[in-house]
């Protein structure tokens, strides 16, 4: 049952979205973790990113994790120390009782080396009051760190909910805040040919059009994904058809979600119809003033400084209440003319972070010049389709939180999150050395020291890679093309011996191969090429833009 909706470890897919939210709740489980949220909506994942979490070798780290949180602050403490099995008095047990024993019992943790974290589910239902408990819990430290990581899983009410202004104090403590979206048409495409694989299909069984139609139902929420693939498998048996077909789809979403008019009904599509025509006169009208403002009006500029604030891409995170990056204008199409080269980077002299506020540019325009470097064609979208744009290049993003040194293994130019005065910004990295690190800035290039950055910088980067497989997680459940052009790279590279002809399987060498090439790059070495490992091996690909290698 390829697309049971009961979480399966083994059908796990982490999306690009998933791998973000995953990296975010394992900061919170590290040694400087504190609080963290995560929400999404009902079916995007959380439950399956909380077990992949708990799948995690984290042998240093207690969890205790809360599901139902309709308590009260007595019975939520309560079934804290449960979890963690924390010995108080079940009779007179009192709030103060329970805390401090709560309190012992983490500092003794703490002494053994030993990290708490606690996980509560379903956060959007906790009572003002426990989550009052929840503030009151994480003062529960030593001079150096806290002795209890929070986290926070639920959906988007939570944020309404922290919103409030008597929880305010409990929301200017989260450090970090994930909303993990649904997924795209070419990921719900993956996700459905993976779910496949692992339940052993090696043939096409939705084409293309049934995948594209899917995501349109199912917006690209997994869970709707599986009830309808599911409903569209028993159609294409009850067909006798080997291929589910968009035909087919149609039908099974119609069973699954109700009746769809627009789809279905004959009279409503007449209504659709009109309402076509009728954002098509809209369209039109927007046209003629769009080509009338810069072809024939004598100030495009101020008709481009009064367009609408271009968003945040898709691939950096939403905004968030206290991380909210400054509104800027919508980039008109990026020209190589219309943006600074700068030359002899490590001569700079070293300027100081105080100047960094004056040296803010528009993202776009850091985005503008990240897709320069990379030689991208023309791009007239810097908004949430951008990824989308360049990976019609054959370029992907690649957006994840880490360290210096994780950008120094990387080896990639990055734009980085720097919070500056409570603001967001961002600012392109073009060079990192031992000391020193080259940000691209609207005063031009400055070099600056890395000690000074560290604590502007929120941790958060954004990458691009060139992709040369269709798949972005080859393991031992894939073959075909992809596992072939892994043996082959490996191959040019000297993992496997030049002797043996690269095969469409993934057997033990190929295993062995994987790995050592991850060990000797400073990769996880758990044999699956993922994207950081496919990363690694285009590192030779031409017209790769490097970071080390511009500043000693």
């Amino acid at each position: 049952m390829p697309f049971s909706i009961t979480p399966d470890p083994a059908y796990i897919y982490m999306s690009q979205r998933h791998q973000e939210a995953l990296g975010h709740l394992l900061y919170g489980t590290g040694q400087y973790g504190g609080f963290v949220q995560l929400t999404g909506e009902v079916g995007t994942g959380k439950t399956t990113i909380v077990r992949t979490l708990l799948e995690q070798k984290m042998t240093d780290v207690d969890v205790a994790i809360i599901h139902n949180p309709r308590q009260s602050e007595l019975e939520f403490v309560q079934s804290i120390c449960d979890e963690l099995g924390v010995a108080y008095p079940k009779r007179s047990c009192t709030l103060k009782t329970l805390v401090d024993a709560l309190n012992e019992h983490l500092l003794q943790a703490h002494r053994e080396g030993r990290r708490t974290v606690l996980i509560i589910d379903e956060a959007q239902n906790l009572q003002p009051e426990v989550l009052e408990q929840v503030r009151l819990l994480t003062n529960l430290e030593t001079a150096k760190e806290k002795l209890l990581r929070i986290m926070l899983i639920g959906q988007p009410e939570l944020s309404a909910l922290l919103a409030r202004p008597d929880l305010r104090q409990l929301a200017s403590r989260i450090t970090a805040r994930y909303h993990l979206m649904p997924l795209g048409a070419q990921e719900t495409r993956e996700y459905i040919e993976h779910r496949l694989r692992v339940a052993g299909s090696r043939s096409v069984v939705f084409n293309p059009a049934a995948s594209k139609l899917i995501h349109h139902y199912s917006r690209g929420v997994p869970r709707l994904i599986n009830i309808i693939c599911d409903r569209a498998l028993l159609g294409a048996y009850a067909d006798r058809s080997p291929v589910v077909t968009p035909y087919i789809v149609r039908k099974a979403a119609r069973e699954v979600t109700g009746e769809l008019p627009h789809v279905f009904d004959p009279s409503a599509k007449v209504r659709w119809r009109f309402i076509e025509w009728g954002w098509g006169l809209a369209l039109a009208v927007s046209a003629g003033l769009f080509i009338y403002t810069f072809f024939w009006s004598d100030e495009p500029a101020q008709a481009v400084a009064a367009a609408d604030p271009a968003p945040t891409p898709a691939s950096m995170p939403e905004p968030e209440p206290d991380m909210t990056p400054a509104p800027e204008p919508a980039a008109p199409a990026i020209a190589d003319a219309a943006l600074p080269t700068h030359t002899a980077l490590p001569s700079l002299p070293v300027s100081s972070v105080g100047d960094l506020p004056q040296a803010v540019q528009p993202l776009s325009v850091v985005l503008a010049r990240l897709t320069q470097l990379w030689r991208a064609g023309p791009i007239r979208t810097l908004g949430p389709n951008l990824c989308t744009a360049l990976a019609e290049q054959g370029l992907e993003c690649y957006r994840s939180y880490g360290d210096w040194d994780d950008l120094r293994q990387m080896d990639r130019p990055a734009v980085l999150s720097l919070k500056i005065a409570g603001t967001v910004q961002y600012f392109l990295l073009e060079s990192l050395g031992a000391t020193y690190a080259i940000l691209d800035t609207a005063l031009g290039p400055m070099r600056l020291p890395i000690a000074s950055l560290t604590p502007l910088w929120t941790g958060e980067f954004l990458a691009l890679w060139r992709r040369e497989t269709h798949d972005i997680r080859i393991d031992r459940l894939s073959d075909g093309p992809d596992v072939r052009w892994l043996w082959q790279r490996l191959r040019d590279l000297g993992y496997i011996s030049a002797a043996q002809h690269p095969s469409d399987v993934f057997d033990d060498a190929l295993d062995e191969a994987v790995r050592q090439f991850q060990t000797e790059q400073g990769l996880s070495a758990d044999g699956i090429a993922g994207v950081r490992t496919l990363i690694e091996l285009g590192d030779d690909q031409p017209d790769t833009p490097k970071l080390i290698s511009r500043l000693q």
